[in-house]
């Protein structure tokens, strides 16, 4: 498949998109691109517009990032960088019957997108390429917790919390590296491989009490499933780390107001951007392939 004669815009996000746009403009279609940092030496064949409306005008595809929209509409950038919301305004530029691609899209853009006619493609749960990237993300979390804690994983007491592709990596990882796992899981399947890799699994009833034995607590779970009632179990010198996309799994806002120590650890699949974009741009390019194909049968 020839990507020459596509225009394709990219918005928002952070290095891993520097990369895409790289892998895109060298299979010949013309990038353009805002939004997310723009390194000083620029990138061979991408134009860097001046604005979102100005990169996805006429676009026949729009990327935006994976890790998910805030809940003002905001797409996922570093935090230095200004906030993108994409509007019907903005959105009206692209070409007609123009597919965007993306981790997963909020009511709003959704609405956008059936009013203007323009396809979407969401990728946020393709589990080969949440494979791909996830040891990225794995390594990151690592990170994070080394940085924010005074103990070793070695033999601390760690509970993650979802066992799907990343909270089954992670607690393999954690038990290969001699934490002690504990694993709450509503599916028993996902229950029963965490006790084959070494973790002891438990039921969502049985999360306080988890919680209450916890040193470190990871959630990968994208759904606000540990509240308040039960991080008032939380020991006060733990260590909470989110993995996932908005809204998290862990609600921030009550383990501020019980002087809970959180780390929100979205987006770490940035921690290799090199690797991590060119596994995207791949699940990337096969969507555009489908989406080409799903255009021709509809002309023909």
């Amino acid at each position: 498949m020839s990507l020459k004669g596509l225009t394709i815009a990219i918005v928002a996000g952070d290095r891993r998109e520097q990369e895409i746009a790289r892998c895109a403009a060298a299979e010949g279609a013309e990038v353009r691109v805002f939004g997310f940092p723009w390194p000083e030496e620029g990138i061979d064949g991408v134009i860097h517009a001046e604005s979102a409306a100005a990169a996805l005008k006429d676009a026949d595809f729009a990327l935006f990032p994976i890790p998910g929209i805030a809940p003002d509409g905001a797409l996922f950038a570093p935090s230095h960088m200004s906030r993108i919301i994409p509007d019907r305004e903005m959105l009206a530029g692209m070409k007609p019957g123009a597919t965007i691609i993306l981790g997963w899209a909020d009511p709003n853009l959704r609405g956008h997108c059936e009013a203007l006619g323009i396809a979407l493609e969401e990728y946020e749960w393709d589990e080969s390429l949440m494979l791909l990237r996830g040891p990225a993300i794995v390594e990151g979390m690592l990170r994070v917790i080394i940085e924010n804690t005074d103990i070793t994983i070695h033999r601390a007491r760690i509970a993650c919390i979802g066992q799907g592709t990343i909270g089954t990596l992670v607690t393999r990882t954690l038990v290969a590296l001699g934490a002690q796992v504990d694993v709450v899981a509503r599916n028993p399947v996902q229950r029963a491989a965490a006790y084959a890799a070494g973790a002891e699994p438990h039921d969502f009833p049985a999360l306080p009490e988890v919680l209450s034995k916890a040193d470190i607590v990871v959630s990968s779970v994208p759904a606000q499933v540990v509240q308040r009632a039960a991080l008032e179990s939380v020991q006060k010198e733990a260590l909470l780390v989110d993995l996932a996309a908005p809204p998290g799994g862990i609600d921030r806002d009550a383990a501020g107001n019980l002087g809970l120590k959180f780390v929100w650890a979205r987006g770490l699949g940035s921690r290799a951007p090199v690797t991590v974009g060119r596994s995207q741009w791949g699940g990337i390019r096969q969507r555009i392939a489908t989406a080409l194909e799903k255009r021709g049968k509809a002309g023909g």
